[in-house]
């Protein structure tokens, strides 16, 4: 069993990353119906919720059928967190989370995400600082470091741990690869190993096969696996993860009948809690090629469905490639 703060999780729990535009309450819904253990927003800006900014409020929307489910928060301003976590708990999550990790420009020139990681110091006291803000267990999202010359992971793991972080998931890349090259997940395994060590350590970055989920957990001897963009378009993959850890062996690959009756609930569960039918259709524009990924002559269906702004057109494509390919 792993656990995070009071939170029981099964051995290996296998996490749905935070992703912008990505995990929101439908997808999430779609991901822990597939056996995710633990599911986290989209990463939410603390000073977009101390404005009342309405994207950044929408996305502490979150529904007891997801639980456990983690806020994940961004910002480098000690005073804007610490609002932020006062703002967060009115939506009762199980976890906050702050992202220490994402490597976008926007976010790092502000300080935030990754661009804290140049600033171990402040690092840790916005986390000592949050964690005596709240009950709720606080865990982090990081990267092993801003670029390969400044990887002091283990060293921050520590640090985190001991000012109170509950949990700690690790992308195996640094800021300056993106998300390009391979994820290294020896660092991780560095992390975990350390005697000092005793709370979870959740590794990231390419677990993008069974096999892989495997590895991390039987090869590198992480907590459990975060999963990120295998996930997108693909909420199966938490359920063939688990059955290939079970038996040995595969699930039957997903039918089109499947994919296309999981797009259809994605896109009505989107306009339903977007409560507006365009930008429900705008929402899951980015998952049809991966719901519908390696059918043949795919194309003139997908671009109906990534081209047009009316539902009932979407869904009819959906109708035509299940008439046509299922």
């Amino acid at each position: 069993m792993v656990k995070i703060g009071n939170i029981e999780l099964p051995d290996f729990p296998l996490l749905l990353a935070p992703m912008e535009d990505v995990s929101d309450p439908p997808f999430r819904a779609l991901c822990k119906e597939q056996g995710a253990d633990v599911v986290y927003t989209e990463f939410i800006s603390s000073e977009g919720l101390i404005r009342d900014a309405a994207k950044s409020v929408k996305k502490l929307d979150i529904y007891e059928k997801e639980r456990p489910v983690g806020i994940q928060i961004f910002g480098a301003n000690l005073e804007s967190m610490l609002q932020t976590i006062d703002i967060v708990e009115r939506s009762k999550p199980d976890i906050i989370d702050i992202n220490f990790g994402c490597p976008v420009k926007k976010v790092v020139s502000k300080g935030a995400g990754a661009g804290i990681l140049k600033d171990i110091c402040l690092m840790e006291k916005l986390t000592a600082e949050m964690v005596k803000r709240t009950n709720l267990p606080v865990t982090v999202k990081t990267r092993l470091g801003w670029d390969h010359n400044s990887i002091k992971i283990v060293e921050v793991a520590e640090r985190l741990q001991d000012v109170g972080c509950a949990a700690i998931s690790i992308h195996g890349r640094t800021r300056a690869q993106m998300y390009k090259g391979d994820a290294d997940w020896n660092p991780i395994a560095a992390v975990k190993n350390n005697p000092r060590m005793h709370i979870p350590i959740f590794g990231n970055g390419d677990v993008n096969t069974p096999e892989r989920a495997l590895e991390m957990r039987d090869k590198y001897g992480l907590d459990g696996a975060m999963i990120g963009r295998a996930s997108i378009g693909n909420p199966w993959f938490f359920k063939q993860v688990k059955h290939f850890f079970e038996t040995g062996e595969h699930l039957p690959e997903i039918t089109i009948a499947q994919r296309v009756e999981t797009a259809k609930r994605h896109l009505q569960m989107e306009i339903d809690w977007k409560e507006s039918e365009m930008q429900g259709v705008l929402e899951t524009r980015r998952h049809y090629a991966t719901y519908f990924k390696g059918i043949p002559h795919f194309k003139e269906y997908r671009m109906k469905m990534v081209t047009s702004n009316s539902s009932q057109e979407v869904f009819d494509a959906f109708d035509e490639v299940l008439q046509k390919f299922g």
